[in-house]
């Protein structure tokens, strides 16, 4: 098992996000100059604040539905639920947003009797398939308040700056496989060095991934759809009740833009995206001209349903997947297909008719 994801450094990890959130308590209810944080945090709602962790479990969940639809459509739900929740547990945990829970995916696929090369490329397919929702969420409501469905955007230049980022790494990753030019068949074991073996690997990897993933959604793929749109919806939302439990309501565009915007600060080599996201969220609310106070409570409140909500569940399920993992031989060796998916050709009707 990678160092990374031990057990004991896990709980470390937890206990750690633990004292971080007892030191931010404190700063927020004794700190100088934090009155209207303090007056704000004093009137909230709970039962608001409750819908939002019922909520983060609906995304969760969401995100184990995406996982088995690209990961493994014959996998059972309880292995599924298992490797799914335990990813979002190291996804809450360490560092580098999303690249935990992929780590902790590949180790336990590859446990569990799946190929290299099967891990690769479907690893590329989920990430960029759970990422496609937040990168098109951008382009659609900057092309909202361009075409005037949306008004009165607050920061035009953060709108449209951040909505033509967004159509150009879409644009960009689309093109790779043409771009790396990539063989149909994984590569074979180089013998020119490891290095050498590796660039090949991602190459494929990257090339078929990118492949993947536009099949899945070109067959209209329902696990993909509401997995990949139900776990980006319910977070939202999650964010969404916390400003209503704190007496405010952003306009819809400024919450999605606030949201998928702010959330490129998880990008930031920090646990669980500790700072980096909470600035990032918070900041952009700010240039959206939302209020101060109002914004930092629902953001530190989010995140913290966030990272615990998911943590906690995911701890659980990566304990019965090491189970699993034991007492079982090969549990995801059913994933491996016997032959790549060959999309239907239609033949020429001189063909058809000789036939």
């Amino acid at each position: 098992m990678p160092d990374e994801l031990n057990p004991r450094r896990l709980r470390r990890r937890l206990l750690e996000l633990a004292a971080l959130g007892v030191v931010v308590g404190t700063l927020v209810l004794t700190g100088p100059g934090l009155g209207n944080l303090r007056h704000v945090v004093a009137h909230a709602s709970p039962g608001w604040l409750i819908l939002g962790m019922g909520l983060e479990v609906l995304s969760a969940l969401s995100y184990v539905v995406i996982f088995r639809a690209v990961f493994c459509p014959r996998m059972s739900w309880r292995l599924s639920y298992q490797f799914g929740m335990a990813e979002q547990s190291a996804n809450s945990v360490l560092s580098v947003s999303g690249a935990g829970g992929l780590a902790l995916g590949a180790w336990a696929l590859s446990r569990g009797g799946m190929s290299a090369e099967q891990i690769g490329r479907k690893t590329v397919a989920f990430f960029f398939l759970t990422s496609l929702a937040n990168v098109a969420g951008v382009i659609v409501f900057a092309a909202l308040y361009a075409v005037g469905v949306l008004r009165h955007d607050r920061d035009p230049a953060l709108t449209y700056g951040f909505g033509a980022v967004a159509l150009v790494a879409t644009m960009f990753v689309l093109a790779l496989p043409k771009l790396l030019r990539t063989a149909v068949q994984p590569p074979a074991p180089a013998r020119a060095g490891r290095v050498a073996a590796v660039l090949r690997f991602v190459r494929y990897s990257l090339g078929q991934g990118v492949r993947d993933a536009v099949l899945l959604l070109r067959r209209g793929s329902l696990g993909v759809l509401l997995g990949s749109l139900g776990t980006l919806a319910f977070d939202m939302a999650v964010l969404a009740v916390c400003f209503v439990a704190f007496g405010h309501a952003p306009a819809l565009g400024v919450l999605v833009l606030g949201y998928l915007i702010g959330q490129l600060g998880g990008n930031l080599p920090t646990p669980g995206g500790i700072g980096g996201v909470d600035l990032g969220l918070i900041g952009t609310f700010t240039l959206f001209h939302q209020p101060l106070a109002v914004s930092t409570a629902a953001v530190l409140v989010y995140h913290a349903i966030a990272l615990w909500v998911p943590g906690l569940l995911g701890s659980v399920a990566f304990v019965q997947l090491r189970r699993t993992l034991q007492q079982q031989a090969q549990p995801a060796v059913i994933c491996t297909p016997l032959a790549d998916p060959i999309e239907a050709v239609r033949l020429p009707a001189a063909m058809a008719s000789a036939e």
